[in-house]
């Protein structure tokens, strides 16, 4: 496969789209942890210490993420360095390995999401722990 400047480049806009989607995630998660972080010191309780677990987890990933996304732009950014150079064998395999770093950051983005829905798991049975505490309440007076 013959790899010209522009090859890499096609990557530039969904990289970029990329990195900024991961970033808006990041700056949400930072949001919730801030706030966790006010309820658990009123009210430490076993659902938010489970939430506190999971935002770690999460942030790493996302940091992660991150990482693995800005190498493979950087990898891009290299293999066009490298084609214009005329070193198209080491561009080649530098591209293959910037879109081997791409699917990785998918992949960790898919177990972040997958992370998240337990997140809000433990919010939904928090509250269908809530109304059976209210409903026995009710019954019991």
């Amino acid at each position: 496969m013959e790899i010209t400047l522009t090859t890499p480049a096609l990557l530039f806009p969904a990289l970029s789209l990329l990195l900024l989607a991961y970033t808006n995630r990041f700056l949400g998660l930072a949001n919730v942890v801030r706030s966790l972080k006010l309820q658990y010191v009123d009210a430490p309780r076993e659902p938010l210490r489970r939430q506190i677990q999971n935002l770690r987890q999460r942030l790493v990933l996302i940091r992660n993420m991150q990482a693995v996304g800005i190498g493979s732009m950087f990898g891009c950014v290299l293999t066009m360095f490298l084609v214009y150079a005329g070193l198209n064998t080491a561009g080649q395999l530098l591209f293959g390995a910037s879109l081997l770093a791409l699917l990785v950051s998918l992949g960790m983005a898919l177990v972040e999401i997958q992370i998240s829905v337990d997140a809000l798991n433990i919010e939904l049975d928090d509250i269908e722990d809530a109304e059976a505490q209210r409903q026995n309440a009710l019954r019991s007076s």
